[in-house]
C-alpha cells in the first residue's frame, strides 16, 4: 500500500488486542525510528522508555483516566525529556560528530562554543518547553512508522506525568514523561477502526503562494 493509504488506515486505536504482541523486529524498527528522528541542533535530549511489563502498566490505568490502551497494547512507549540539558549534552554531540565524521576540532570548535552559549543562556523553563516540542516531533515520526509497518498506535497526552514518573522510577534516570504511545494491534471489535476519517478538503488546509 502507498504511504497515503497507510495513513488513511491508521487511527487512534481505542481498543487493543492484548493477545497480539509486536515481534522483536517490529519493536526494533520503532526504536531505530525514534533514534533517527530529526531534532533541533541534532541534540538528542529525549529518551524513549519501552514498557512491556503488564503488571507495571496496570498501575498506570488509574493515572491515565482509565484508558486501557496503556496496558492492553503490546508495549507502551513513553517519550521523555531530560530534567537537565547542559554543556555535557553539547560536548557529547560534537564529540560524536568528530568520531563518526572525522571532522577536525578546529572546524567544530566555533559551532560547539556557539551552541554551548545558546544552551547556557536558555532559562530552565524554555529548555523544558523546547525539549517537549522535540518530543512531539518524535511522536509524529513514530506514528508514521507505525502506519507504514501496520502497527496500531494511540498518541496520548491524557495522563498524570508526575505520578507516572513515580511509578516508573524515571527520576532515577533524570527524566520526566511528556507523551505516551501505546503500540500493538487493534482488537477486532474496536468500532473506531471502521470509522471514516473526517478531514477538511486540501483546499481548506493548504495555502499555495
Amino acid at each position: 500500500m502507498s504511504i497515503i493509504e497507510q495513513l488513511k488506515w491508521r487511527y487512534a486505536t481505542k481498543k487493543f488486542d492484548p493477545t497480539k504482541i509486536l515481534s522483536k523486529d517490529k519493536l526494533n524498527i520503532l526504536k531505530e525510528a525514534f533514534n533517527l528522528t530529526a531534532l533541533s541542533y541534532g541534540l538528542q535530549t529525549l529518551k524513549m522508555v519501552v514498557v512491556k511489563n503488564k503488571e507495571l502498566r496496570e498501575n498506570l490505568v488509574a493515572i491515565s483516566f482509565g484508558q486501557r490502551q496503556v496496558v492492553d497494547a503490546s508495549h507502551l512507549l513513553v517519550l521523555c525529556i531530560q530534567n537537565q540539558i547542559n554543556e555535557e549534552d553539547v560536548n557529547q554531540h560534537f564529540d560524536a560528530i568528530q568520531e563518526v565524521r572525522k571532522t577536525p576540532e578546529s572546524i567544530l570548535k566555533p559551532f560547539r562554543l556557539d551552541l554551548m552559549t545558546t544552551i547556557n543562556n536558555m532559562p530552565i523553563e524554555k529548555k523544558s518547553d523546547w525539549a517537549t516540542k522535540q518530543a512531539y516531533i518524535a511522536l509524529g515520526n513514530l506514528m508514521t512508522i507505525c502506519a507504514v509497518e501496520n502497527i496500531d498506535s494511540c498518541p496520548m497526552e491524557g495522563f498524570d506525568p508526575a505520578e507516572l514518573d513515580k511509578i516508573l522510577g524515571l527520576e532515577k534516570h533524570d527524566l520526566k514523561s511528556v507523551l505516551l504511545l501505546p503500540v500493538g494491534y487493534r482488537a477486532e471489535d474496536d468500532m473506531f477502526a471502521d470509522f471514516k476519517k473526517v478531514r477538511k478538503p486540501l483546499s481548506e488546509t493548504i495555502v499555495e503562494l
